[in-house]
């Protein structure tokens, strides 16, 4: 049995049209899926606030002084998230490690640069030198080494580089 030219072309636009729809469909639901993976564990972790001793006033090796220096880490989302193997680091290198950190969601945890008994809302990288200067960038990764947050200060002022 024939079909006929017009009928031939209007299944023909039906099909490609199907096609068309079909194509979308898919990288649209990869996409999706993709952004829910990287979503999945690390995602709600960002750097928050961040407070450096612009003034130099920690270099020495009062701990109070370089407690007054920390880098906020948030968990913006609902769920708690272990940050055990994440790092925070500076522009110069200086790298803090989490051990044993469970941050509950929608809360945060300083990191200060001095010394002083870790808890759930504050630690301590143990320095006796100041870490975050005016110019300075903190790097957050998880544990596997990938980059989930930065911050950078001091250009003109206070300048956030976000990647979100």
């Amino acid at each position: 049995m024939s079909a006929s030219p017009s009928t031939r072309r209007v299944l023909a636009a039906v099909l490609a049209a199907g096609a068309l729809v079909g194509a979308a469909a898919v990288p649209a639901a990869a996409h999706d899926d993709d952004r829910h993976g990287h979503r999945g564990r690390h995602s709600s972790i960002v750097i928050g606030d961040v407070q450096h001793d612009g003034h130099g006033h920690g270099h020495g090796r009062d701990s109070r002084a370089l407690n007054r220096e920390w880098v906020e880490v948030k968990n913006t989302g609902r769920h708690a998230v272990n940050l055990h193997g994440f790092t925070l680091t500076d522009r110069d290198g200086n790298r803090y490690r989490f051990n044993r950190l469970r941050l509950e969601g929608r809360s945060s945890v300083r990191v200060h640069t001095g010394s002083g008994r870790d808890t759930r809302s504050d630690v301590y990288q143990d320095r006796r030198h100041q870490v975050w200067d005016e110019r300075d960038t903190a790097t957050l990764r998880d544990d596997r080494g990938n980059v989930v947050d930065t911050e950078t200060w001091g250009r003109r002022g206070h300048h956030d580089d976000r990647r979100r």
